[in-house]
């Protein structure tokens, strides 16, 4: 990997390191942004308005957790993001089932997204914190705490 001369005091090592997770969590939230779009657009049942208009929330949440990681990867001194493609590739977490419209299993799979995605980020925080850089700990903790109220939303709408 190249960084880019900054003059954050960070060994370039530990840069790199912090860059690269940074770019696989940017194409995980991209994942899973795609996927509360597709629960967006695909709900159906008694419950469409609000979950309609609640996935709607959550994707900008997910846009605005990706611009920060992507930024901070370029803050320190990285390339930012890469093509969708690749993103694609990177991307781990579990996919969305094409067909499942039913609002009530709509809203348990976002939850399984949402979950997902919001503990690998709440595990990069003591990662990254031990790697000594406490910016990208302290930004992640911030999206962590996004993501956990999120989840609670939806989770309060799953319950019977």
């Amino acid at each position: 990997m190249s960084l880019r001369a900054t003059r954050i005091e960070m060994p370039a090592s530990t840069r790199e390191q912090v860059v690269t997770l940074l770019n696989q969590r940017v194409a995980e939230v991209t994942d899973v942004w795609m996927q509360i779009k597709l629960a967006h657009w695909n709900v159906r049942g008694p419950h469409f308005q609000a979950y309609h208009t609640l996935f709607d929330t959550l994707a900008d949440h997910l846009l605005e957790a990706q611009d920060a990681l992507a930024e901070r990867a370029a803050t320190l001194g990285g390339e930012a993001g890469m093509p969708l493609g690749q993103m694609a590739q990177m991307a781990n977490g579990p996919t969305w089932p094409m067909g499942v419209r039913q609002d009530r299993q709509v809203i348990i799979l976002v939850a399984d997204r949402l979950s997902h995605i919001a503990n690998r980020i709440r595990q990069d925080i003591d990662e990254t914190a031990a790697w000594g850089d406490a910016g990208t700990a302290d930004l992640l903790t911030e999206i962590s705490r996004q993501l956990d109220h999120d989840l609670w939303l939806v989770e309060a709408h799953g319950e019977a």
